[in-house]
C-alpha cells in the first residue's frame, strides 16, 4: 500500500455525498496490477488515484482490447460496507479476457483487489437513498506497438466512485425507443464480452433514442431485426398476466448480466415461472395491447430494477401494463435489494460483508 499525501477533508468529502449522481464523484484511492511476458502479474498496489500515461502506439489505443466490470460495494445498518456476488464479477471479468484475447487475471487476485479498495474507501459510500461505491475494475493492453496481434504487456485497475440513483429524478417507469437501424452485437461477436467496443457501438443509437425523447435504447438482434436482445446497458424481463416471467436467452449476443441471473433465481425460488426464450418485438407489441403481457423491467448493476412504462417502434407507441411500476417487478426488486443490504436472510452466499 501506498501512502496518500492528500486524503480529501472530511468536509468535502461529506459535501461531495450529499447528492454525488452517479459517475462524477470518485475517490482518493486506487489499485492497479501489472502483467508482462515472463514476470506474469506483478506489482500490486493500493494508492493514491491517479493519472495513466501512455505512450502514443500503446495497443489499446489502436485495437481495443479493453474490458472491465461494474459492481458495487453497500453500507450495512452497523457501517460495515459489504459486496455483491463478487466471485461472478471476477467469472465474468475472465471470459472477457479470454474472449478479448487478454491474459485473464486470477479470479481470487480480482476479488482481492476489489475487496482492498472498498476496505480503504469505506467512509466514500453515501447514505443517501440508494447510495453505493460504484466499482469499476478494468484492464487495457498496455504494449507500446503498431500490429495487429495480442498485446504482452497489460494494466488491470480498480477505481470508485460515489453514487446515488442512476436515472434522474427516480422516475417510475423508464421509456424505450426500439431500434431497426443499429444493432448491439452479432452471432460470433463480442455481445457476451463486457468490452468497451460493445457500448462505443450502442451510443448512437441510445442518442437517437434521447432525440425522440426516450430514456433508453432497446436492440433487436442483428440478423432478422425482429426478436428483443437488450438495452444499451440492461438486460430485459417480461411479465404476463399468468404471473410468469421471460427473458431472451443467452446464446453470445447478450451480456450476463450479474443482477439478471440473480433476479431469474429469486423469482423461480418464489415459485414463479421464468423462461429463458426468444421474444419477438412484434409479439410484444400485441402482446402488451392485449393485456397479456403486463409488466416489464430492465436491470443491472447500475440501475438495478427499472420498471419499461412503454415502448416505440416506429411511429407506434405501446404502453406496458399500467405504464408504471407492477407488483412482481417491485417485489423482486426489493428481495434483490434486502439481500445485497444484508436486510434479509441470504441462502446464496451473495452477501459479502467487509470488516
Amino acid at each position: 500500500m501506498v501512502t496518500h499525501p492528500a486524503l480529501t477533508p472530511d468536509d468535502v468529502r461529506l459535501a461531495r455525498l450529499e447528492n454525488p449522481g452517479f459517475g462524477r464523484v470518485f475517490t482518493d484511492r486506487m489499485v492497479t496490477i501489472r502483467y508482462s511476458e515472463g514476470a506474469g502479474w506483478h506489482d500490486a498496489t493500493l494508492g493514491p488515484r491517479q493519472n495513466l500515461s501512455f505512450d502514443p502506439s500503446t495497443a489499446v489505443l489502436h485495437y481495443a482490447q479493453e474490458i472491465f466490470e461494474g459492481m458495487k460495494a453497500y453500507r450495512l445498518d452497523d457501517g460495515a460496507a459489504a459486496l455483491f456476488r463478487p466471485d461472478a464479477n471476477a467469472a465474468r471479468f475472465r471470459a472477457s479476457a479470454e474472449r478479448m484475447a487478454m491474459v485473464p487475471l486470477p479470479e481470487a487476485m480480482f476479488v482481492d483487489a476489489v475487496k482492498a479498495l472498498v476496505l480503504a474507501e469505506r467512509d466514500w459510500i453515501p447514505s443517501v437513498p440508494g447510495g453505493a461505491l460504484y466499482l469499476r475494475p478494468f484492464m487495457i493492453a498496455s504494449e507500446v506497438f503498431l500490429g495487429v496481434k495480442p498485446s504482452s504487456e497489460y494494466i488491470f485497475a480498480v477505481i470508485a466512485s460515489s453514487v446515488g440513483a442512476y436515472f434522474k429524478g427516480e422516475a417510475p417507469a423508464v421509456s424505450l425507443w426500439v431500434s431497426t437501424d443499429y444493432t448491439r452485437a452479432a452471432p460470433g461477436g463480442t455481445g457476451a464480452a463486457k468490452c468497451g467496443g460493445n457500448y462505443a457501438a450502442s451510443l448512437i443509437a441510445q442518442a437517437e433514442a434521447t432525440r425522440r425523447g426516450h430514456d433508453q435504447v432497446l436492440f433487436l438482434d442483428a440478423t432478422e431485426r425482429r426478436w428483443i436482445e437488450e438495452l444499451g446497458g440492461m438486460n430485459v424481463f417480461f411479465v404476463f398476466d399468468d404471473g410468469s416471467l421471460l427473458t431472451p436467452p443467452l446464446g453470445g449476443t447478450i451480456l450476463p448480466g450479474i443482477t439478471r441471473d440473480s433476479l431469474i433465481t429469486l423469482a423461480r425460488d418464489r415459485g414463479l415461472v421464468v423462461r429463458e426464450a426468444p421474444y419477438a418485438i412484434d409479439q410484444a407489441q400485441a402482446d402488451a395491447r392485449s393485456g397479456r403481457l403486463v409488466e416489464a423491467f430492465a436491470c443491472g448493476t447500475a440501475a438495478v430494477v427499472t420498471s419499461i412504462g412503454s415502448m416505440t417502434l416506429g411511429d407506434d407507441r405501446f404502453t406496458i401494463g399500467s405504464g408504471g411500476p407492477g407488483q412482481v417487478t417491485g417485489a423482486l426488486r426489493s428481495a434483490l435489494v434486502d439481500l445485497q443490504l444484508g436486510h434479509a436472510p441470504d441462502p446464496y452466499g451473495w452477501h459479502v460483508r467487509l470488516d
